[in-house]
């Protein structure tokens, strides 16, 4: 992962939890409407993907045991993972593309309630996502994928040379020379693998997208409703599909790209099919992106006009994020996979301690704080969910006092500790794991490796029933906390 070249180490540290009388009468454990529904408090658990399904994308025991922990500390809300609204493979990332899967995630909707003895709100995050393949090795891209043209031909001077022939030099040539002959994208494809994008107009099925996609998240939406969860969190955050039409860099001509007008557009059709599928009152939102962070992005200033537009719309909430794109990722090893968050926007989605002046708490914070000002000068009173580096009391409490957010987002510190909301609201906050920020957890998800915590995942591992990792290593899940005395 890209790292500040100032590379200053940063510790987390909190000396001085709440009573359990303070954390009663606090902001962040009081109430807050989403909609027509009541968050018990306003703590929120966003989605994180730890792959626990299988290769259909189903609920398993891991999946259920996963978020079955969490549910013990009783947040006022969970957000399930990025879940897939097209039948296709995509690896152990769930789906909800099918009638087939409702069963599956009834039982993990009934897990969570029992487990969280219905404190918590159980929210499922629907995601779209176009094509990525993996770094090709050198010589299959140029013996099998790369398409030979008369571009090529006339580069190099071999209008009457066979194809063979043609990928044979193409494939010798030196590096220098390949970024001559070969397109932008041909490049990209041999260098970091084939990626579609939303702008592909003559690639299968990418034009038809504002026509395909509303329906799909609409069907998908039905489906989390019958399957009990409490509401839908639509991602149009990151490197996806649908933050790929609001995206400053969508410069689709067909009404959908171009200005901010038109790259809003899509999200908001998809919203509307989703509402007209569940209802004016089931909760309804968005994680999308207070900064892209990337070159020719979108910002901050189209992100609050975003937040107006879909506040205009009647979505219940609003969860940010930052960065996390594909647009300035790493180049992958041969036979692997770009990922997102290993660019400057991806340390801005998931900055670690080693870091800059700025630090890595609260990165999000001031961004967030502005849109939500302009939000309430226009009159909408949406909330508004605010993550990134915040892991204690204080920092939580201060946030609301001061009105920069309505709902304070905790991930890797609740996958540092699920049961953090528990022991601060009960007056034990001094047993807290604290979250060192060291992106041990970003690491396994990058090789789409099951995530645990290196603050727990070695712990108690002689624990009777205990599941572990594949790799046999790892304990899926933190240990049961007992509070002191």
């Amino acid at each position: 992962m890209w790292k500040p070249p100032e590379r200053i180490k940063y510790t987390t540290s909190e000396n001085q939890w709440p009573s359990q009388q303070q954390a009663v009468d606090s902001r962040l454990f009081s109430k807050i409407a989403i909609g027509n529904t009541e968050l018990k408090q306003r703590t929120w658990v966003p989605a994180m993907v730890p792959w626990r399904s299988n290769e259909e994308g189903e609920v398993t025991g891991n999946v259920i045991a996963w978020y079955r922990r969490f549910a013990q500390g009783k947040p006022g809300a969970i957000v399930i993972e990025a879940t897939g609204i097209r039948d296709i493979p995509s690896g152990p990332l769930l789906r909800i593309s099918s009638d087939r899967y409702v069963d599956g995630l009834r039982d993990l909707v009934a897990a969570v309630k029992e487990a969280s003895e219905g404190q918590t709100q159980l929210y499922i995050q629907l995601i779209d996502f176009l094509s990525v393949r993996r770094r090709p090795d050198p010589q299959k891209f140029f013996d099998r994928f790369l398409e030979v043209t008369a571009e090529h031909r006339r580069a190099l001077n071999m209008n009457d040379a066979s194809e063979a022939e043609i990928r044979a030099v193409l494939a010798d040539l030196p590096a220098e020379e390949q970024e001559r002959v070969l397109t932008v994208r041909e490049l990209e494809a041999l260098r970091y693998g084939y990626r579609e994008r939303v702008t592909d107009m003559t690639a299968p099925g990418v034009a038809d997208l504002p026509v395909t996609l509303p329906t799909l998240f609409a069907d998908a939406a039905a489906r989390a409703k019958a399957a009990g969860f409490d509401g839908i969190e639509l991602h149009y955050a990151h490197a996806y599909t649908m933050a790929s039409f609001l995206s400053a860099t969508n410069t689709r001509d067909d009404g959908y790209g171009g200005t901010r007008e038109h790259r809003v557009r899509l999200p908001l059709t998809v919203f509307q099919a989703v509402r007209q599928a569940v209802g004016p009152d089931y909760p309804v939102g968005c994680r999308f992106l207070s900064d892209e962070i990337i070159t020719q992005g979108s910002d901050l200033d189209d992100a609050c006009y975003f937040a107006h537009e879909f506040a205009e719309a009647g979505m219940d909430f609003l969860s940010l994020s930052r960065g996390g794109k594909f647009d300035d990722a790493k180049q992958p090893k041969i036979g692997g996979a770009v990922y997102p968050y290993t660019g400057k926007s991806g340390y801005e989605c998931m900055p670690s301690y080693i870091s800059d002046a700025q630090g890595p708490f609260e990165r999000n914070v001031e961004p967030v704080a502005e849109l939500r000002r302009r939000l309430r000068d226009a009159g909408y009173s949406v909330p508004v969910v605010v993550a990134g580096g915040i892991y204690s009391f204080d920092q939580a409490e201060r946030l609301l006092q001061e009105d920069q957010a309505d709902i304070i987002g905790f991930a890797r510190q609740a996958l540092a500790d699920p049961d953090w909301f528990e022991k601060v609201r009960r007056g034990y906050g001094n047993e807290v794991t604290v979250c060192r920020y060291s992106n041990y957890c970003e690491g396994l998800d990058q090789k789409h490796k099951q995530v645990t915590c290196e603050l727990w995942d070695r712990q108690q591992l002689d624990e009777d029933g205990l599941v572990l990792a594949s790799d046999g290593k790892r304990r899926l899940t933190a240990p049961h906390w007992t509070p002191s005395g």
